[in-house]
């Protein structure tokens, strides 16, 4: 692992962004830790070895440990895939972060138990019911993904989801890992997305022969993202693992030629990125 983890950790928890405003900080695959509103969230995790103690192989060490996190106000994970659902780091996370709420689909709850999260602290990801949390300065709602397909259990839960998630006067959605599926457009039209998180690395043939699970592509994505009118697009999903990689840069220049008006922002693994919102603009909100 680097040895960054205390400069990133003591780095988050000193930022505080103004209103309309987002710090940010990815690391990588899916991983990314949000704040805004004095409110720490990691959303999918996945900073642990437990992976290449199996034999998979990343292409890269993540910027910082599990042991590290100390600072978890609400962990989301978006379904239970071991690159989002991270045992080896949630273990530790649930452990050091004992009033932290970790928000997931029903699927997850059992393997989270086993992780030794405690049942209160634990939530299902209800598709059907937002949540307001921290006093009403955070609001989720869960999206149902299509990883390749939409999947439901007995009682109409979805296996995988994206969230959308309002805090600081921003609207960012993280779409966790899905395809374009019918009524996402319209689902999400519901929603003023300032900020679009999407996985860009695709699916064919021969990844699903190999029983990797696709998602939508990077033209896909810029499309979603256009057809949205987001402020802001960032991808995600693009280089953990050899063979089911993208070139972030493939994304780029597809916006740049179809809809350069459109921004994009490449995240750096562990750096500091401060999304900056229309409403941050607004009189009294003291970035005019």
């Amino acid at each position: 692992m680097e040895q960054h983890d205390h400069s990133i950790i003591q780095e988050i928890n000193n930022t505080r962004v103004p209103y309309g405003t987002l710090g940010i900080w990815f690391l990588g695959q899916e991983s990314v830790i949000i704040k805004g509103a004095g409110i720490t969230m990691y959303i999918d995790p996945f900073v642990s070895d437990d992976l290449e103690k199996q034999g998979v192989k990343r292409m890269y060490q993540p910027p910082i440990t599990p042991e590290a996190i100390t600072n978890a106000d609400l962990c989301l994970i978006t379904h239970e895939h071991e690159d989002h659902l991270d045992p080896g780091t949630l273990r530790v996370v649930v452990k050091q972060n004992e009033k932290a709420l970790t928000i997931a689909p029903a699927a997850c709850r059992e393997r989270l138990l086993s992780l030794g999260g405690e049942a209160s602290n634990i939530v299902d990801a209800d598709t059907d019911k937002p949540l307001s949390l921290f006093d009403s300065e955070l609001r989720i709602h869960a999206i149902p993904a299509a990883h390749e397909e939409l999947e439901t259990n007995a009682q109409g839960q979805h296996r995988y989801v994206g969230y959308i998630i309002e805090l600081n006067g921003v609207t960012l959605y993280h779409a966790g890992d899905t395809l374009v599926y019918p009524g996402l457009l319209e689902l999400l039209r519901g929603h003023s997305i300032d900020l679009a998180m999407l996985p860009i690395n695709g699916r064919d043939y021969f990844r699903t022969k190999q029983g990797i699970v696709g998602n939508m592509n990077y033209r896909e994505a810029a499309e979603l993202a256009a057809e949205l009118q987001v402020d802001t697009v960032i991808p995600l999903h693009y280089e953990t693992f050899a063979g089911n990689t993208e070139r972030p840069g493939h994304f780029v220049d597809e916006l740049n030629e179809k809809y350069p008006e459109l921004k994009c922002q490449i995240l750096a693994r562990g750096k500091r990125y401060v999304y900056v919102s229309p409403n941050a603009f607004k009189a009294g909100n003291g970035l005019s």
